[in-house]
């Protein structure tokens, strides 16, 4: 398969690459948007010490991983 080229005369990234990167930018929102409604969540539930920090970080894993699978797959159909 012929590497395309870019404007600047750099190769472009493959696909591989551009899903990857997907599912990293998906994962840095996933772990930001857990951040701030996991907390607001625990908070409202009254939670506090451990508990806090431990339902805030699993609300944030499972962002991450939502949100990098999304981005992934619609990285995937772009390519």
């Amino acid at each position: 398969m012929p590497v395309t080229v870019g404007p600047s005369g750099q190769s472009q990234p493959s696909c591989f690459n551009r899903v990857r990167m997907g599912f990293l930018m998906g994962c840095a929102v996933g772990m930001a948007a857990g951040t701030l409604f996991g907390s607001f969540s625990c908070l409202r539930l009254g939670l506090r010490g451990r508990e806090l920090l431990g339902g805030v970080g699993k609300i944030m894993m499972q962002s991450r991983g939502t949100f990098g699978t999304f981005m992934a797959i619609g990285m995937g159909i772009r390519c």
